[in-house]
């Protein structure tokens, strides 16, 4: 086999697993990564390493997986983009955890969320406690947004889109 081809095949098994891994295992597992996470993420890298580029360890080869996780990646993105299903096969939908100060029970076991870590993320948007939350989500790429029920101290946490219009949301 073409080694250039092999390259770019194997890359696109290793995308595909990952991506199914990530669906799989959920999405609470992007959010606010603690230092065993951090060492899973590197150690998942280094084993995938070797199976995308196989025995071409030269610059190409690793140049040319890059750039084919890169395509693949921007082919994903505008998939899930045109179309509803592929981006729901993709994503699941945001996670309602507590609204009105009462904790969803079923909502948390279902994103395997502790009490404990869904306390901490509240109080990291600096509301003092779940009973002042109004509603409090678990959004599609893992991160935990808060509405606090103190509308003049509310916290909330833009989605990256949102961020890069910033300004256009705040006027």
């Amino acid at each position: 086999m073409n080694p250039i081809l092999d390259v770019v095949l194997r890359s696109l098994c290793v995308y595909l697993f990952m991506m199914i891994a990530i669906r799989v295992f959920g999405k609470n597992q992007l959010s606010q990564l603690n230092a065993g996470d951090v060492v899973l993420l590197l150690l998942i890298s280094n084993a995938v390493q070797n199976a995308m580029v196989g025995p071409d360890t030269s610059l190409q080869g690793g140049l040319i997986a890059a750039l084919v996780l890169f395509a693949a990646n921007f082919i994903v993105k505008r998939f899930m983009f045109f179309s509803q299903k592929f981006e729901s096969l993709m994503e699941d939908e945001p996670v309602i955890l507590v609204k009105d100060g009462m904790i969803d029970e079923k909502a948390l076991d279902k994103v395997k969320i502790t009490k404990g870590e869904l306390e901490e993320a509240i109080r990291e948007h600096g509301v003092d406690g779940i009973e002042n939350v109004k509603l409090c989500i678990l959004e599609v790429d893992g991160n935990i947004s808060v509405i606090s029920e103190d509308e003049k101290n509310k916290q909330t946490h833009y989605s990256r889109i949102k961020r890069k219009n910033k300004r256009k949301y705040l006027r």
